[in-house]
């Protein structure tokens, strides 16, 4: 319970005063970088960070781990340690300030270097101002997205050094320290240093400006993938590419013509030249080493470059052996497999000459037994997953095919890989299915998709493939209408967190749980006319007198179920507790009236029960859970049929009708005391202390 407020109240927090957002970054680990800075000053003393200390714990837990022959020499010392004049940035940050130490993280410093070529994402990720001279203190902070939500991360200057020098990533020059710093404040949000081995470039792209990436296999490249590199280029998108390996000996491996295998490179410009008077495309692309380049065509010393006027030799910018090249988009397309592309979302970008993409974005969960429901393969729990509704109204402007439709991004992010690697837990394999939701279709109105558009129908579109990666994203172009996006992993009972991200050209209505046409309509059985002591059956008056005022609750058990083949033990007595609720005079037992309402409703929600118990077993899957209570009348999203599964299934992810019947008269209650409290019918209440002591809401809180 108390995680569901903090949760809740984290979420209320976003929707009212945009905590996590750019302009209002939340603090990680809730440190205050002002704060902490200002307590060293006054005490006169460094900054050593509790969270993230010194020790074996930060830098790994296997290769960089305590008993590791990688780790043994590990200092840990401030720049003021390891050089006589330690700089912070000088004369801004460039690419050439990034270069590779003994961490496996080149795909993070492609990233880093991309960055560089953006100096107003670079000042957000970078906040300026900070230097090893004026308000030092052994303190530096960076801002970076992480699932959704932009953080300050705090870092203290603290760098892991051997022989006086950096491990990991490092200046040319060695006395810059701002991309070592960088470097430790994502080691830092991921858990450790050894985290960051292995990775694409597109998840720092992403981290550094929110954005969402497509992937290209430059094998197969569309027809007009150079103009859409140099159109990304233009609008500020981030680009990386890197060559496959075929196994792990290649790693690293340097081609002939001076390429490096399973290496991340960042792509720094994409332009068209005159070769003795032919158009030729080139693309230039930087090694974050600083050094190992490209030795074939349009290289730096290539005759190429004699047959091209020096004024077009002059703005192409060919500096010498520092790792950045040229080469002809031909060669690209065959010497590289892959092709990262960063798309910026509306906030990142200032200028008003820049085309935006419309942005929404959910938070979700798969829950073993509730909403974990796998792929369209297991047709039993997929309807369980969660749900996300987008409505497409107006085409794109000037389609780039000719051809009018939406064009659509989506991207789904699982999180805490990085996190959760030293506890030995592998990414899930994720992708998502997306289905159209037609103007005759029974389900438009519903709350969900079930199974008779989910399980009977081709999705409209769907991710190419399942993928153990952090991200799944493709490009799509769909007909304006009603759209809802199912993410699931590849096989059920596969717990994770995740985000939904949804760009479109045109602004497209969203909503996080698809939700019945009139929002604020009732949703809870249709209430039943209270019964007269005449019209009760006289043999239901008999049985009544024969186990009123009985301690044991079989009899009633045996009576309500006789007939059906449902195993029970009789009801529990935190569900009689649950059936205590019914009593409306407060006079603390069930009378006459109270008992035939309560008969009535059990038998109904018998035959509900063993509707969806589809193997005759006595009991029903949680996963059905939903459906039983939308046939009940309950209208609930997926948050709450969470919480009911972990409450009421068992280790097997069984529901018995002892739970179901204790469940079903729980939400009853509570939805009647809701829309009691919501005297405007507005779908929204407001409790003071004094209602929140009412009785029966008490006894209600109190049963939970």
């Amino acid at each position: 319970m108390a995680c569901m407020a903090v949760e809740l109240a984290r979420k209320k927090a976003r929707l009212e005063d945009g905590a996590g957002s750019s302009s209002n970054v939340v603090s990680f680990n809730q440190q205050n970088f002002e704060q902490l800075q200002q307590d060293c000053l006054q005490n006169g003393s460094l900054f050593c960070d509790p969270t993230f200390p010194a020790s074996w714990d930060s830098l790994g837990y296997n290769e960089l781990g305590r008993n590791s022959s990688k780790a043994i020499g590990v200092e840990w010392k401030r720049p003021t340690e390891l050089c006589s004049d330690p700089q912070f940035i000088v004369d801004g940050a460039k690419r050439t300030d990034i270069c590779q130490g003994e961490l496996g993280d080149c795909w993070l410093l492609a990233a880093i270097a991309s960055l560089t070529l953006d100096h107003q994402i670079l000042n957000r990720v970078v906040p300026p101002g900070q230097s090893f001279t004026s308000q030092y203190a052994g303190i530096f902070h960076f801002q970076l997205w992480q699932f959704g939500e932009w953080v300050d991360v705090v870092v203290d200057d603290r760098l892991p050094s051997r022989d006086g020098r950096l491990m990991f990533v490092h200046s040319e020059e060695g006395a810059e320290f701002w991309s070592a710093l960088l470097e430790k404040a994502y080691a830092k949000l991921n858990g450790s240093y050894e985290s960051l081995n292995g990775g694409s470039s597109i998840e720092g792209f992403e981290d550094f400006t929110g954005g969402i990436a497509e992937s290209y296999d430059l094998q197969e490249a569309p027809p007009f993938l150079f103009n859409i590199m140099r159109k990304a280029l233009r609008l500020g998108s981030l680009l990386g590419c890197s060559i496959n390996i075929s196994n792990s000996r290649e790693t690293e491996a340097i081609t002939p013509q001076k390429l490096v295998k399973g290496h991340a490179y960042s792509i720094t410009a994409v332009e068209q030249v005159h070769h003795l008077g032919s158009p030729v495309e080139l693309v230039r692309i930087r090694n974050p080493w600083g050094q190992v380049e490209w030795s074939g065509a349009w290289s730096d010393n290539s005759p190429e470059w004699t047959g091209v006027q020096p004024e077009e030799r002059s703005r192409l910018d060919r500096p010498a052996d520092d790792g950045e090249f040229w080469m002809s988009y031909r060669d690209f397309l065959q010497q590289f497999s892959h092709l990262d592309i960063c798309n910026l979302t509306p906030d990142t970008l200032s200028s008003d000459h820049l085309h935006r993409w419309s942005y929404s974005e959910f938070e979700g969960v798969w829950r073993v037994g509730s909403t974990a429901g796998g792929c369209r393969n297991y047709s039993a729990t997929f309807c369980s997953n969660p749900q996300f509704l987008i409505r497409l109204q107006n085409v794109d402007d000037d389609p780039h095919d000719g051809e009018d439709g939406c064009t659509v991004l989506i991207g789904l992010i699982q999180k805490d890989g990085r996190r959760e690697r030293r506890f030995g837990r592998e990414l899930n394999t994720i992708g998502f299915s997306v289905y159209q939701v037609l103007k005759n279709s029974s389900s438009r109105s519903n709350v969900r998709l079930g199974p008779d558009v989910l399980l009977r129908s081709a999705p409209a579109v769907r991710s190419r493939t399942f993928i153990n990666l952090r991200e799944v994203c493709d490009r799509f172009k769909l007909p304006p209408g009603d759209f809802v996006i199912v993410p699931s992993t590849f096989e059920p009972h596969r717990r994770g967190s995740f985000i939904l991200r949804v760009f479109t050209e045109k602004h497209a209505h969203s909503r996080s749980e698809p939700e019945p046409e009139h929002a604020h309509s009732r949703s809870e059985p249709e209430p039943q006319p209270e019964p007269e002591y005449d019209d009760v059956d006289p043999h239901f008056k008999h049985l009544f007198a024969q186990i009123s005022g009985k301690v044991t609750t079989l009899p009633l058990t045996e009576s309500c179920v006789s007939g059906s083949d449902v195993r029970t033990n009789g009801f529990s007595l935190q569900t009689c507790r649950n059936i205590s609720l019914l009593d409306a005079d407060g006079s603390s037992t069930v009378g006459l009236l109270e008992f035939h309402t309560l008969w009535n409703k059990i038998q109904r929600y018998l035959g509900i029960f063993k509707n969806h118990d589809s193997d005759d077993s006595g009991s029903m899957s949680s996963h059905e859970m939903r459906a039983a209570l939308a046939e009940a009348g309950f209208q609930v999203n997926s948050a709450v049929i969470q919480e009911i599964v972990g409450r009421y299934a068992d280790s097997s992810f069984s529901i018995d009708f002892d739970c179901f019947i204790g469940c079903l008269i729980r939400l009853e209650m509570l939805f009647k005391m809701f829309w009691t409290l919501d005297k405007q019918n507005q779908g929204r209440i407001q409790l003071d202390l004094q209602q929140v002591n009412r009785p029966r809401l008490v006894r209600l809180v109190l049963n939970l």
